[in-house]
């Protein structure tokens, strides 16, 4: 399994247009093959940063994700509402531990 946590932060006019389109790449993400989570967390003390956590069964489910077509139009829709480039950085699965 391969989890990534996606640190993005969202210019403040563009925060509820934002959720809205990220929303969309969620509810999509989720019924993609080889997707474990696909969870959006917004930062209680800062509104606009947030961060996704993904989970995928994968490294190939992970590269899937990014062929899609939800993904390329939030990742287009969305790029010029980031305050700085989004990071995300890889993480391997320690627990739960895959029964695959």
């Amino acid at each position: 399994m391969i989890a990534t946590l996606v640190h993005v932060f969202v210019k403040p006019e563009f925060r509820e247009a934002f959720v809205e389109a990220t929303r969309a790449n969620h509810e999509r993400s989720v019924q993609e093959p080889g997707n474990l989570r696909f969870d959006i967390l917004q930062d209680a003390g800062d509104p606009d940063k947030f961060v996704f956590y993904e989970a995928y069964a994968s490294e190939q489910a992970a590269a899937n994700h990014k062929e899609t077509e939800h993904y390329k139009v939030w990742r287009d829709t969305v790029a010029s509402w980031m305050a700085k480039p989004r990071e995300g950085v890889k993480h391997q699965m320690l627990f739960p531990v895959s029964n695959a």
